[in-house]
């Protein structure tokens, strides 16, 4: 039997067991976790094959064909060349980032040749995929700067001592206008305009810059210069990694493999991809507490996709968890608790996993706050003058920003909770409360609904304690 068949034979006894239990659920966190570091070297490249299919959206030509890839490379004693290109253009990185630097690890522990692929020339372009407006260029500072950020931040997921980076403008800040030329002659242009997102922003007559039109065989090229034999993106990827298909052929060589990862919805249930703008996701920067508070407020229908997405659990696995939930043997809860270990543990480790898991038991599975130990506080008497918004983010730091706060709000999760003999009125705050003082809102509020007692101001999954209310 393979490492991995013993770990999943070892893991789907701890499944079968109580997993409201702590010791269960550590010992399933430190097996599973383990797997990010567990060489996958002795599967067959039909079981390679299919544990990254199981994990794409697309897998060009065919999982079969990368199995024959994979074969061919070992009997000739080589390795599959895989790619994945950065373009460094944020400083923070979210989990939604994160899913195809795992499936990247994969492959790298299974002992292919793995390239980072840095675009600092693309990156001055910006890629248009998806966009309704050309993004501003950036400039070398702003890549570096990113780049450092992105290699700190996804460095749980991945082991960049055995990775080879390349920046692409290696190559693409020497080719010359004749062999530019030469390479976009043997490019339709109508392959580049059916594009959706680019049609789209035409017909609203939207503006559509060369630069934009020349992206996509930028990129392509980078898959040439490299010889990839398979490269990895997200979904959205699609039609820029057949772009590099297409230039392989002109450079005359195998057309490369195209892996696609699918965008994760963020934590909000409203079906958007998880995203920074809509303050739907999980930063890779967040504390442990943050990072389990979030994911357990996420709806039960995004645990299987999470699942997939961040974990390393196989997909029976994942159908055994699921199948007991169904039959109503395990309870969504606490299958919940574990996708939230598992995250956590992925970040810090399965001891500060557990932590966090004990401090939001304690904290959300009380009757009464008052039971919560060391809950923050605001008095009333010294913050009553301020705005909401800005006591979440300037005082508690609950919110990154008075934005992020009043975006909590507008989704209905900024609540004052009144609390009298052990029971709990929640009290839902508008956007525009947000902007008023503590001060106002509590006794308007209060007297508006009749209610008296301890009063706690809720954003999101965050509380704390309103004195002198």
């Amino acid at each position: 039997m393979t490492r991995l068949g013993d770990s999943v034979q070892r893991a789907s006894a701890l499944l079968a067991q109580d997993l409201s239990s702590d010791p269960t659920v550590e010992q399933l966190l430190a097996e599973t976790g383990s797997r990010r570091y567990l060489d996958l070297g002795d599967l067959s490249a039909g079981e390679q094959a299919a544990l990254i299919a199981a994990r794409t959206v697309d897998l060009l030509p065919s999982e079969e064909k990368l199995a024959e890839e994979i074969e061919t490379r070992r009997a000739a004693g080589e390795s599959l060349h895989v790619k994945l290109g950065i373009d460094p253009t944020a400083t923070d990185i979210h989990l939604g980032h994160a899913v195809p630097i795992i499936v990247l690890s994969r492959f790298q522990r299974m002992g292919h040749d793995v390239t980072l692929i840095i675009g600092d020339i693309t990156a001055k372009i910006g890629d248009p995929s998806g966009r309704t407006a050309e993004r501003p260029p950036l400039t070398d500072e702003d890549i570096a700067r990113n780049l450092a950020g992105y290699r700190d931040q996804v460095r749980p997921f991945f082991d960049f001592e055995k990775v080879r980076f390349r920046h692409n403008s290696e190559w693409l800040a020497g080719i010359t206008l004749p062999r530019l030329i030469g390479i976009l002659s043997q490019i339709p242009a109508s392959q580049l305009l059916q594009r959706e997102d680019f049609r789209n922003r035409l017909a609203a007559g939207s503006g559509l810059t060369m630069s934009e039109l020349i992206y996509p065989v930028a990129m392509a090229i980078d898959s040439a210069e490299i010889e990839a034999g398979i490269e990895l993106g997200g979904v959205d990827q699609l039609l820029n990694m057949q772009m590099g298909r297409k230039i392989m052929e002109i450079y005359g060589q195998r057309p490369q493999l195209v892996a696609t990862m699918p965008l994760i919805e963020g934590t909000d249930g409203t079906g958007a991809k998880m995203s920074k703008s809509k303050g739907n996701y999980i930063p890779l920067t967040a504390s442990a507490e943050d990072v389990f508070g979030k994911i357990m407020s996420i709806p039960d229908r995004l645990m299987a996709p999470y699942l997939r997405a961040w974990t390393e659990w196989t997909d029976p696995e994942i159908e055994q968890a699921l199948a007991r939930v169904e039959k109503r043997d395990l309870h969504p809860m606490d299958l919940k608790k574990v996708l939230a270990g598992e995250v956590v543990t992925a970040l810090y480790g399965v001891e500060t996993a557990m932590k966090a898991r004990a401090g939001f038991v304690a904290q959300f599975s009380k009757k009464s706050f008052s039971d919560v130990e060391s809950l923050p506080s605001l008095d009333l008497a010294e913050h009553g003058g301020e705005g909401i918004a800005a006591l979440l983010s300037k005082v508690l730091e609950f919110t990154p920003s008075a934005s992020a706060a009043r975006r909590i709000a507008k989704q209905n999760g900024l609540r004052l909770i009144v609390e009298t003999g052990g029971e709990q009125q929640a009290l839902v705050l508008p956007e525009a409360d947000a902007l008023r003082p503590l001060g106002e809102v509590v006794p308007e509020k209060l007297a508006e609904a009749g209610l008296s007692g301890t009063v706690y101001l809720k954003a999101g999954r965050k509380i704390a304690e309103v004195r002198g209310a």
